[in-house]
Order: C-alpha cells, then sequence, then structure tokens
C-alpha cells in the first residue's frame, strides 16, 4: 500500500504486500479444512502452489484481478514484543469498469474477536475507496457464519442478495457497502 496511506493508519494493525517468508501462514491458512466450506476452496494447496503464487503476484489489482494482504499487529509502544502475523484480507473479482471488488479475509483463531478483522476492514477499504476510488466492495457470507455477519454490519455493510443454495454447507448473503 502507499506510504501515504499506511501513515494515515495509527491503528493496531499494517497491512502489507505478500512476501516470500510468508509461505508457512499461507500453507497453513489455505489448508485449514475447517474454514473451506466458508469460501470457495475445495482442495489443499502445495507450497509450491502457493510459491508460484507469491512470485507471479505484482501486488497490482488492476493488473492481477486481486490483492491479498497480510494483517500485522504492530508491537506497541516501548515493546520486545515482535510483529505478530494474523491472517490475511483479500480483494478480488475485481470489475475496474463498474469499480467494484469482492473481499475476503482470514483471521488465525488465536486472534479472533480481539478487534483486529474490524481494523483491517476499515483500512482495506480506505485503500479500495479513496486510493483505487471503487465505488462499491462485497462480500459473501454464510449465515452461518454470525461473527462475521456482525462484522460486516458493525462496518456498514448492508445484507442484500440471499444466495440459496450457495454452498452444501449454507446459504449465503451478499453484504454491500458503497462509497461513502
Amino acid at each position: 500500500m502507499p506510504d501515504f496511506l499506511t501513515e494515515k493508519m495509527n491503528g493496531m494493525i499494517n497491512l502489507r504486500k505478500i512476501e516470500p517468508s510468508d509461505l508457512p501462514f499461507l500453507y497453513q491458512w489455505e489448508n485449514d479444512a475447517t474454514s473451506w466450506a466458508e469460501g470457495d476452496t475445495h482442495n489443499p494447496l502445495s507450497q509450491q502452489d502457493l510459491r508460484d503464487y507469491i512470485a507471479s503476484t505484482t501486488g497490482d489489482i488492476f493488473r492481477d484481478g486481486q490483492l491479498r494482504l497480510i494483517i500485522e499487529k504492530k508491537p506497541t509502544a516501548n515493546s520486545q514484543e515482535p510483529t505478530a502475523t494474523l491472517g490475511c484480507i483479500d480483494l478480488f473479482d475485481l470489475d475496474p469498469r463498474n469499480r467494484k471488488a469482492a473481499l475476503g479475509m482470514y483471521i488465525t483463531p488465536e486472534h479472533r474477536h480481539r478487534g483486529f478483522a474490524a481494523e483491517a476492514l476499515r483500512q482495506i477499504e480506505q485503500y479500495a475507496f479513496s486510493f483505487l476510488h471503487l465505488r462499491l466492495l462485497y462480500a459473501v457470507i454464510a449465515i452461518s457464519n454470525i461473527s462475521c455477519s456482525n462484522l460486516f454490519r458493525k462496518a456498514g455493510y448492508t445484507p442484500s442478495s440471499p444466495l440459496t443454495g450457495w454452498t452444501i454447507e449454507s446459504d449465503a448473503v451478499i453484504w454491500i457497502k458503497q462509497t461513502p
């Protein structure tokens, strides 16, 4: 993300581009079968698959059609603790003509319900709306995922289209937020 945007975001996290050192985290997250029902994943990924992805992504959403950023917890002032990797957030299904994109997010189980997802969502929105000039963000959320639905509701998203039979496990809802 551009430095001028990062400087405005003085919260408890940073969003940054994927690096080769993120391979162990991505391998663990992408192969967590318990979260596959929430998305469109239906098979494990190899480390080589992920190495190829890391090597090929430019970090330019307009070139790649997607952008994955790592969510890191900032160390507190005067702290010796290292930066902690909390998860990732994605913009994907970019539609440049209509200036919209889908959102996806993964927070590690040990870091959930601590405000990190809400802040990551705020930061990616600021980037998407202010810098990329997108006009609409949306997320497809399983009806059974109450905590995620609550997160998006509190962030000002509106439930839109119900998706009956979206996955074998659950119906889903499209949550939408337009440029303020």
